[in-house]
């Protein structure tokens, strides 16, 4: 076997290992305005914007997680994140490094990229055999 045979070969695990890792990290920023973990400063009221997001990233992270209907979820998750720039991060400066917004840069796009890719053969869609549909 040669390496581009090996990548292949495992190129749709690791798009399931991208959508995982994201969705965990991304569901991190929900428990801790939902649920108060990690403890911070933040405690949105739930009908706040930031409450909102706060219930699409702990919910929405979880489907990721999961994989199930992990292309639509995907997409609203990547505007969620555009929109999430827009409004805190790109008015405190044009630059991602000076503004905070990097991370929401990235997210935008690894959802966008799972919405149009699909979650990969380890998710709940795959094995509904939805994995194309969702």
């Amino acid at each position: 076997m040669n390496l581009t045979t090996v990548t292949a070969q495992w190129a749709p695990r690791m798009l399931s290992v991208l959508r995982i890792v994201s969705a965990l990290v991304f569901m991190a920023h929900g428990t801790q305005k939902i649920l108060g973990f990690p403890p911070s400063a933040m405690n949105p009221p739930l009908l706040s914007l930031s409450g909102i997001a706060g219930m699409l990233e702990l919910v929405g992270g979880a489907l990721l997680l999961v994989g199930l209907f992990s292309r639509p979820v995907a997409f609203v998750l990547s505007g969620q994140m555009a929109f999430a720039y827009f409004i805190a991060h790109a008015p405190k400066s044009f630059f991602p490094a000076l503004n905070g917004g990097d991370a929401a840069i990235l997210f935008c796009f690894v959802f966008l990229y799972i919405a149009c890719a699909g979650p990969g053969p380890w998710s709940v869609d795959a094995q509904r055999g939805r994995g194309t549909a969702y």
